[in-house]
């Protein structure tokens, strides 16, 4: 693609793809029209310029595809009667409502009769317009059964007659944490070294917080993600090895987005309906605000682990919460939280305790700890990292 076309695929590809199915009513016939449609772009706006409004030129474009497609298949009845409705002229503008569509594909995508990793799968097929190369490399599977997974997960849509809507007002939380899961998903995997992943997650946020302005957890959810980003240039040093929090340098923290993330804890704050990602989102503000580790405020930290233990508990908030409790009451007090914890496939369970049995003076202990954590961590950074922590204790 030229540089012109690819900036208009990342920016539209999902409102494309979100009106043509409105229009078709055919996750896979609106794909296959919107991608005629940048192929079609990448051969003429070279030559003819980018049109005024590229959104509107490769929904049309997209839309014209479908109908020619249409008539060569018209000797089905539905099909020619498809395409009759869509020469019809109170039919709805080219763009439409763009975002409402955008929102009803991003619930269509992750509707609880699909699988988790289908739900993530297909969110960032359809809305990232990432391929699925890319998508079977995220997840770390080969390419062909993440292609069965999507095709699946359509299958399952189309069968199941799954609505093309937001759900109802009375359904609508219950969808909306499905969606929000997704989304963080998306995140928490770019975050271990696929950029673009993490870019998507913050865009799909992003769309999210604009349409549901009165939904706090979305609102949660990308402060989470933004004050969580910020630190992205902070958390590899020259080398590409993994720097941890307390000895990142602060001074290459994006204050941008933690700016942007603190203003919209604050408005958590003021609507006092506390959820998981808005008190998550409350702990990296802490976080941000402090000038070094031990200027942080871990009391305040605790105190917001507490109520998200109480909130939505779950081992892994455990761990979080106990690492929170060795820099108020020290690291002995802690390990007996994390011992008592039932996360053993866990990496990050294996290296937290390796630390507490650093700083107690058990060095074998700890080394033994790091070792169980090096065979578990899946990404070579983080291996690399703990092998460096283990063989330091080992010198």
């Amino acid at each position: 693609m030229t540089t012109d076309v690819e900036a208009v695929f990342r920016a539209e590809y999902g409102r494309a793809v979100a009106v043509l199915v409105r229009f078709l009513g055919d996750i896979d016939l609106a794909e296959e029209a919107v991608q005629d449609a940048f192929t079609t772009a990448v051969r003429r706006w070279p030559e003819t310029g980018v049109p005024p409004s590229p959104a509107g030129w490769i929904i049309t474009t997209a839309r014209n595809r479908a109908i020619d497609r249409l008539r060569r298949e018209a000797g089905r009845g539905e099909r020619h009667a498809q395409a009759a409705l869509l020469h019809a002229p109170d039919a709805p503008p080219e763009e439409g409502p763009v975002r409402d569509d955008r929102l009803r594909l991003i619930f269509t995508c992750c509707h609880p009769a699909l699988a988790l990793p289908a739900r993530v799968a297909l969110t960032l097929r359809l809305l990232g317009g990432l391929t699925t190369a890319q998508i079977a490399r995220a997840f770390l599977v080969p390419e062909p059964t993440m292609a069965q997974r999507l095709v699946r997960a359509k299958a399952k849509i189309r069968d199941a007659r799954i609505p093309y809507r937001v759900p109802r007002d009375a359904d609508l939380p219950d969808r909306l944490n499905g969606v929000l899961a997704v989304v963080y998903l998306i995140f928490n995997q770019g975050y271990e070294g696929q950029a673009d992943l993490c870019a998507e997650a913050v865009r799909l946020g992003r769309l999210l917080a604009e349409l549901m302005p009165d939904e706090p957890e979305v609102t949660g959810l990308l402060a989470l993600m933004l004050l969580i980003d910020a630190r992205r240039a902070a958390r590899q040093d020259d080398s590409g090895a993994l720097v941890p929090l307390p000895e990142q340098d602060r001074g290459r923290w994006d204050r941008d987005l933690i700016t942007e993330g603190q203003e919209l804890v604050r408005r958590c704050l003021r609507r006092n309906r506390p959820g998981p990602y808005q008190i998550q989102a409350a702990i990296q503000a802490v976080h941000s605000d402090a000038r070094s580790t031990e200027a942080t405020d871990w009391g305040q930290i605790l105190r917001l682990y507490d109520q998200l233990m109480a909130l939505a508990p779950s081992p892994v908030v455990a761990l979080n919460r106990a690492v929170a409790v060795a820099e108020t009451d020290g690291p002995s007090q802690a390990l007996g939280l994390v011992d008592a914890l039932d996360l053993g496939t866990y990496h990050v369970f294996h290296a937290v305790r390796a630390d507490l049995l650093r700083r107690l003076g058990r060095g074998t202990d700890a080394v033994r700890a790091y070792e169980a954590a090096i065979a578990l961590a899946e990404s070579p950074a983080q291996r690399a990292f703990l092998v460096g922590r283990r063989d330091a204790l080992k010198r």
